[in-house]
């Protein structure tokens, strides 16, 4: 069989076109996967911050409070755990800090 010149013919053109559509599949998956780990990273951070923030303000107030603080009223144990709900549920605390958090109201 002769060689053929000029343009390839279906098979080639149906291969070059496999070769060409999966390294654009493969080049797509590694730069999504490369965006989804920068935003991770991103988020992780900002939860970081966060929480230092919340580590610093609660360290501020404790060392506000005065040292001989009478108990409080259940009136205000009711307001604190449900500041300390609300706290939880925008995401700021997690599981193991509100129970330490509540445990502390609770005894006090």
């Amino acid at each position: 069989m002769p060689q053929r010149l000029g343009r390839p013919g279906l098979l080639g053109t149906i291969a070059r076109t496999a070769v060409i559509s999966g390294t654009a599949s493969a080049v797509s998956n590694r730069v999504n996967r490369g965006m989804a780990e920068r935003d991770m990273d991103r988020q992780m951070s900002a939860q970081a911050q966060q929480q230092a923030l919340v580590d610093q303000a609660a360290a501020q107030a404790a060392a506000q409070a005065p040292a001989a603080a009478p108990p409080p009223a259940a009136a205000d144990r009711v307001t604190q755990l449900s500041a300390l709900a609300d706290l939880k549920s925008q995401g700021i605390l997690t599981d193991e800090e509100f129970a330490a958090e509540k445990a502390r109201i609770l005894n006090s």
